[in-house]
């Protein structure tokens, strides 16, 4: 089978699987690939925000104290192997082959037997297992899907330590509808005495966090706004937040040859696609997709147009989309209320879940924003969006990770 089959395959399966496996069910997969898991050191990372921030400051710092890292991380932008980072980079093309072919001998095997055909994500995990135990990284930081309690990534049996970063409502209709909930699902990663380092900012999160570490007997440490990490420069308040977690972890591991001047050159070669990501003068991309991540997004617009207090000339320009099932309504209540807006650019996203450009644009309409433009690809949104930008405007493309995915495929196709 060629590698393009392999893409081709994985991304057909949400099509005709629909069932996800048991936590018993995904061990006995792996028990057939060897237990590839029980060989690594991994670090277990869940949230509702900020999850993938802390999974790439864990990277680097660990990369700059000259270790080998494997990182699992979800969802991919542009290509699935950057589901699969080895010292930060997408695993290469013929390791990202290798462990699809096992894992879908192992599968075709499995399914003889009357398992259910693992759903996409279940199948990438089962890869990221295969390709970490065949690269020997010397940390795994290992990012859960959805939730905590159920996520197919629980079936790890010890971790090394565990992250849990901010919680927000998402996903209610899986994970709760309250807080308390939510924070519930997160804290199902908890393992018997294995430490957790978690987001302190919000009492209803923490005191379920810290009920879950007591009945584990797990150390438990908060962390909070007065602790954000000052190691280095961020351009955005919640990416010193992650840095602070990520930190502190490391410092509860005690993990040889991190110490702060590590920690701070680690820190600042941080890139994380998507998360307040500048691409041009005036130009980020943010992946915000929900009220908790939009709130973060607004207080670093804020600390971004600002000079000593004073606002900055020129204006604030959204180019925006959102999928169906997010509370996008909320989402664009919280930006226009937040932020001086001047122009927002809505797009169709290229997927099912894509809302429809006459509904965003309504909802922006009646919350204040006068200037709106709807297109229904994201290469002429982009177009647009950069036509109408004045030298001293800053533009910001957020609403979905789908649509960081699209611009990045569309600027890749510019500058190929």
């Amino acid at each position: 089978m060629m590698e393009i089959h392999a893409r081709e395959y994985l991304l057909d399966i949400p099509f005709w699987t629909k069932k996800k496996n048991t936590l018993e069910q995904v061990r006995a997969f792996l028990e057939e690939l060897g237990n590839p898991d029980e060989e690594l050191q991994i670090i277990h990372v869940a949230g509702t925000n900020g999850k993938g921030s802390v999974c790439a400051d864990l990277t680097a710092v660990l990369r700059e104290a000259g270790y080998h890292t494997g990182t699992f991380v979800s969802p991919h932008l542009v290509d699935v192997k950057e589901r699969f980072l080895l010292d930060g980079v997408p695993a290469a093309e013929d390791i990202f082959e290798r462990s699809f072919q096992k894992v879908y001998s192992v599968v075709q095997v499995m399914t003889g037997r009357g398992y259910c055909h693992p759903t996409f994500f279940e199948f990438v995990f089962l890869m990221a297992m295969v390709i970490f135990q065949e690269q020997k990284p010397d940390y795994v930081i290992l990012e859960t899907g959805l939730g905590g309690r159920l996520d197919t990534t629980n079936v790890i049996r010890r971790p090394l330590g565990c992250v849990i970063t901010s919680i927000s409502l998402e996903h209610t209709q899986y994970l709760g509808s309250s807080i308390e909930k939510i924070a519930s699902e997160k804290a199902g990663i908890i393992k018997k005495k294995i430490p957790v380092v978690y987001d302190d900012n919000q009492p209803e999160a923490s005191a379920v966090i810290c009920q879950r570490a007591e009945e584990m007997s797990s150390a438990a440490y908060g962390v909070s706004r007065e602790n954000v990490c000052r190691l280095a420069d961020f351009a955005a308040p919640y990416q010193a937040m992650n840095a602070a977690l990520a930190v502190k972890l490391l410092q509860v591991l005690e993990i040889p040859g991190v110490d702060e001047q590590v920690i701070r050159r680690g820190l600042s070669s941080v890139c994380w696609k998507g998360r307040m990501q500048k691409i041009g003068p005036g130009i980020w991309l943010d992946g915000a997709h929900n009220p908790g991540g939009i709130q973060a997004f607004i207080e670093a617009v804020q600390k971004l147009s600002e000079t000593d207090g004073q606002r900055k000339q020129g204006s604030i320009q959204l180019l925006f989309a959102a999928v169906s099932d997010k509370d996008y309504g909320q989402m664009i209540e919280m930006l226009c209320r937040g932020l001086p807006i001047d122009r927002v650019t809505v797009v169709h996203l290229n997927s099912d879940r894509g809302l429809e450009t006459a509904v965003l644009a309504e909802l922006f309409h009646k919350n204040g924003c006068s200037q709106v433009e709807t297109y229904e690809n994201v290469r002429e949104a982009l177009d647009a969006a950069l036509r109408h930008k004045g030298e001293q405007d800053m533009l910001f493309a957020v609403g979905s990770l789908y649509l960081i995915g699209e611009i990045e495929a569309a600027l890749s196709c510019r500058n190929s």
